[in-house]
């Protein structure tokens, strides 16, 4: 279930297509349970992220997994910023359905268990294997080490 909080910027979005790709992505990662989805602002990522994390500023996508006694049915939940993505499609050059895409694949990932910051790469293996099955731009992961368009175009003009 996807829920675009009434406080977000407002765009066209359609969240049937989200869903489906939600589902689509979520099968093959290999989760069983369900997902609900908070599209959100930038302030209310930074709430949640001081709540949860201990980190004081906004933040494009945050997981939070199920328990493991409700897993099967539920796996969790995810609230990315709408703010935040409409700025990453931008500098990346894509439509913010697909940056909305990447943070969704990226967040399912968290939700069945990887975590990036601490596995030696195998999560980012995984999102870029998962990004290709799912046609999708590069991943989160991946441009981490890769120029944006905005960089790129700052570069011819200098």
């Amino acid at each position: 279930m996807i829920t675009i909080d009434p406080a977000a910027k407002s765009v066209t979005l359609s969240k049937p297509a989200l869903s489906r790709f939600a589902n689509s992505a979520r099968r093959a990662i290999g989760l069983t349970g369900q997902v609900s989805i908070l599209l959100s602002t930038d302030a209310e990522l930074k709430r949640l992220n001081r709540t949860f994390r201990g980190k004081n500023k906004p933040t494009d996508v945050l997981s939070f997994p199920a328990p493991a006694e409700i897993a099967a049915e539920h796996a969790g939940d995810l609230a990315i910023s709408l703010e935040t993505a409409s700025r990453q499609a931008a500098s990346y050059g894509h439509p913010l359905t697909d940056e909305l895409r990447i943070l969704i694949l990226h967040g399912l990932l968290h939700l069945s268990g990887m975590d990036h910051e601490t596995d030696h790469g195998e999560m980012a293996a995984r999102e870029a294997e998962l990004r290709s099955k799912l046609r999708l731009p590069v991943t989160l992961i991946e441009r981490a080490h890769k120029p944006t368009a905005k960089s790129l175009s700052k570069k011819r003009r200098a």
